[in-house]
Parts: C-alpha cells; structure tokens; sequence
C-alpha cells in the first residue's frame, strides 16, 4: 500500500486487550496507527512487539484531556471494562465514558473523521429480555456499583448519536458482549480469568450465586474482524449493532470446560452473587449478520485452549 492511499487511524485504549488486537489488525492491512492510551488498565507489553514497526506510534495520553492530532478515523476503546478495575475509580471511569466521547467526537467533528465506538452489552443491565436485541433499552440501575460503567456508555452513546444527527458526524457504535483470548489482565475480575488463572496454580475457583447464571462468550479475533467490518460499512450504518457471540452457558459449565482443558484438580467454591450482576446475558446477532455479513467462528473449546496456552506461558513468564 502506497503511503500516500494508507489511512491514519488514532485508537484510544489501544495498548489494552481489545486495543492491541486491533493495532496489530490495522497494521497488518498497511495502516498507520496512532495508539493513545493512559495506561491506566492496558499495558506496553501487550504492544511491545509493535515498537519496531514505522508504522506505529504510541502517545501516553488520557482522552480525559482533550487531544489535538490529525487521523483519517477514530477508535474509541479508552476505558476500564472489568469490574475489578471500573468500580476501583467509579468516578474517573464515568469521566473517561463521558469526557472521553466529548472529547474524541470533538476531535472527529474537527478533523471530518469517521468515529467507533466501543459499547457495551451492559447497557442492557441486568436484562428481562432474552437474547438482547438493539432495540432493547435495558434494566440498568443508575445509582448501583455498576453504574459508572453501564451509565457511562449509555450516555456516550448519546452523545455519538446526537453528534451524528446534529454536526452530521460519520458514527459506528457496537455492543460488545464477553470477549476473551490472549492479553487479558489476569486480575481482570472476569470470569475467564477468574477460572484459568486459578486452574493453572491449582488454586480454588470461585463461581458466584449458583452458577446458573448464563454468558455468552466472543473470541477476541472473531471481535476484531466485526470492529473491523463496521468501520468499513456504508454511512448510513450507524448501529448500534450487537457483537458476541450467541453461545449461551453457563458458568458452571464454563468452569468445568476449563479444568477439564487445564487438566486441573482445582476445587470449586461458591460465593455470593454481586451487586446487579446480570443473571443471563446473550445477544441477537441478527443485525450483525444482514448489515456485515459477519458472526463469530471460532468456537469456545478452541478459543479457550489458545487463552490457556497464552496464560501458561505469561504466568510462566511472571507476567
């Protein structure tokens, strides 16, 4: 690709586990990246291996602030997406959803840039409807201990849709539902984590309520190819749309696949179930699949022994 025809795309929260799969897609096509992150959750380890590269640059930023470069689009994945990490600093985690979607869409209002945005499936809450479409408006609590997430996606996916109709911004916002695979922090809090890290040290596992509790689980690489077909869609395809995969189990079944794919003879434990932890999550794809073309491939047996190879070697690694 000639440098005069390749894109200039900025991705915010690019040296996290979703962020530093997508720098290495967008390189890997002959793109150049501009990775911002704060370093807040992510990690240069996660992005070490692109130092080399001409084609990347890395800026240590917080989009709390807002920041002045010139990109051809724009990735917003900036912020802290596991329990463990968005309720240790509630407030700077609703700062970053919010601040942070004013600040990259005035970027992108500025610059004529297309802008993503990376949402969530918590903006279902804990949902009474099953699977979730689009046009389900949630059960979220506002005032719980998961808010300043479910809260601080939904509102900027009001402002993405209001810069859309108002400035006449080109938008793409999708739903991101349990996404696992290599680099994620293994003190996440989330559930594949919770289960292999232990597995692999032999350690109890933990399944909170009764382990009925249902979740639906995306390999990282089916993820980015939708993030990647979304940002390439027509004008008018807005979203939101709904990434995941329509898998359902449940955890205990999830944590039997694991210590039957570790080979582990941890014990299993039980704990109380969270503040507004959702008792089932699955999304309906549907959309997903007559917009572009797109539904996730691989299945969660492989997917999970390629994270388990990834953690036995980074926990070997002391990482």
């Amino acid at each position: 690709m000639s440098r005069y025809s390749r894109k200039r795309i900025l991705v915010t929260g690019g040296a996290g586990f979703l962020g530093s799969h997508l720098c290495d897609r967008l390189l890997d096509r002959g793109d150049e990246v501009l990775c911002v992150d704060n370093f807040y959750t992510g990690s240069k380890d996660n992005i070490a291996h692109l130092f080399g590269n001409p084609r990347f640059e890395l800026i240590r930023h917080d989009i709390t602030i807002p920041l002045f470069v010139e990109v051809d689009e724009i990735f917003n994945l900036a912020c802290p997406a596991s329990p463990v990490h968005y309720q240790n600093d509630p407030i700077q985690t609703t700062k970053t959803s919010v601040h942070g979607a004013i600040n990259m869409l005035g970027l992108a209002k500025r610059l004529k840039a297309r802008i993503f945005q990376a949402s969530t499936s918590e903006v279902y809450g804990d949902p009474q409807v099953h699977p979730q479409p689009e046009s389900y408006w949630g059960h979220v609590n506002p005032a719980g201990v998961r808010a300043c997430y479910d809260e601080g996606k939904r509102c900027a996916e009001t402002l993405f849709f209001d810069y859309h109709r108002q400035a006449g911004l080109e938008i793409k916002v999708v739903r991101i539902f349990n996404t696992y695979g290599p680099r994620m922090h293994p003190a996440d809090g989330r559930v594949v984590t919770n289960f292999i890290v232990p597995a692999l040290r032999g350690e109890p596992l933990t399944i909170y309520g009764t382990g009925e509790q249902t979740r639906s689980f995306c390999y990282v690489d089916d993820l980015i190819e939708g993030f990647i077909r979304m940002m390439d869609s027509p004008a008018d395809c807005t979203g939101p749309i709904n990434l995941g995969n329509p898998g359902e189990f449940t955890m205990r079944e999830l944590a039997d696949l694991v210590l039957r794919q570790t080979g582990s003879q941890s014990a299993l434990e039980y704990g109380p179930l969270p503040q507004d932890d959702p008792t089932q999550r699955r999304p309906d794809i549907g959309l997903a699949r007559e917009k572009l073309g797109w539904e996730p491939t691989v299945p969660l047996e492989e997917g999970l022994q390629r994270t388990i190879a990834y953690f036995e070697k980074s926990l070997g690694d002391g990482r």
